[in-house]
């Protein structure tokens, strides 16, 4: 219980001051809105905490320092304030301070143009999270599997050149049919960004982990993997900061909701690392991989017929527990209960 508290303290203070900051802002209101939309975020952000422990493991101690602290300040202000604000300024045409007091003056307009470009959100979250979903299902070299009869196969399919592409562009071709015409070549265009920016990152990525290349470090390793994470961060939350809106309207107090349950995400990221649990429970990481998969899927069907934002994360959290079980009857199976 001690080790717990430890993890979660400097989440639980700033959980309390952004309580505090919520009742100045908003009174009793404005306190009950700021913990909904922390529960919502812990809750629906559980499938993300797991596949980012899975790259978090692998990087040192300084870069995990880092994830909890520089990456608070990307998530927060670069992922769930100045993100949306960047894409109303495109819709609209406006400049990004125009945009940003206009989210404070008139949330109302600021969540309508907002959610004028939710079908290209999806489309480019959609397709960054698909082609990590399917990356992880084609590994040739993944010996350890969850749904054995599927994953076998689908490991020697991995021997296909960029099998993971073709699929991933064909499932962007065949949600784009489904929507109205004026909407398919902004929808085309934003999933092929999302698509463009997994190749970057995941070339990078390579680059720097090869222990050939002379220009390969520490360093560098963990700034890509630090970027990978924020990109899935990025992606994940997409759809939530839009969700916000269907709960209230003030930008102050999405801001602090979101910011509270984002940091928890992250404080139990490390947790995860620190108490080896995806070694203990050994399809966990699959589990976090399916859900993935899963929101992918969804965020590409929500182009053009609305998913309650609940169920994609009934859908994540199914996979994880269904990951965990199978974790818990493999060791007891094996007696390493």
């Amino acid at each position: 219980m001690e080790s717990l508290v430890r993890h979660f303290r400097s989440s639980l203070f700033i959980t309390l001051l952004g309580l505090a900051a919520a009742y100045y802002w908003a009174k009793l209101p404005g306190l009950a809105m700021v913990s909904i939309l922390a529960l919502m975020e812990i809750s629906l952000s559980f499938d993300n905490a797991v596949v980012n422990a899975t790259v978090l493991k692998h990087m040192d101690i300084r870069w995990q320092r880092r994830f909890l602290t520089w990456g608070m300040v990307v998530a927060v202000f670069g992922v769930r304030f100045l993100f949306p604000i960047l894409i109303v300024s495109v819709v609209t045409g406006h400049g990004l301070g125009e945009v940003a007091v206009m989210a404070l003056q008139a949330p109302e307009e600021y969540s309508r143009h907002l959610e004028t470009s939710h079908t290209e959100i999806s489309a480019f979250g959609g397709m960054y999270l698909l082609l990590v979903f399917l990356s992880f299902l084609f590994q040739r070299d993944k010996s350890l599997h969850w749904l054995v009869w599927l994953e076998r196969r689908l490991a020697g399919l991995g021997k296909l050149e960029s099998i993971e592409m073709v699929l991933a562009l064909g499932a962007l071709l065949a949600a784009q049919h489904f929507l109205a015409r004026e909407l398919r070549l902004d929808a085309l265009i934003a999933g092929l960004a999302g698509i463009i920016l997994y190749v970057l990152v995941k070339s990078i990525s390579d680059l720097f982990n090869d222990p050939e290349s002379v220009q390969t470090s520490v360093h560098r390793a963990g700034f890509v993997s630090f970027m990978y994470l924020e990109l899935l961060d990025l992606s994940f939350s997409l759809d939530g900061v839009i969700g916000a809106f269907a709960v209230t309207r003030d930008v102050v107090v999405i801001l602090l909701g979101l910011t509270i349950g984002a940091l928890f995400v992250r404080s139990l990221t490390i947790f995860l690392v620190r108490k080896r649990t995806l070694e203990e429970y050994r399809y966990l990481e699959h589990g976090a991989h399916y859900a993935i998969g899963a929101l992918a899927v969804l965020m590409l069907v929500d182009m053009s017929m609305p998913v309650p934002e609940l169920a994609t994360g009934l859908v994540g959290m199914g996979f994880i527990l269904l990951s965990l079980w199978s974790s818990v009857r493999y060791r007891r199976r094996n007696g390493t209960a």
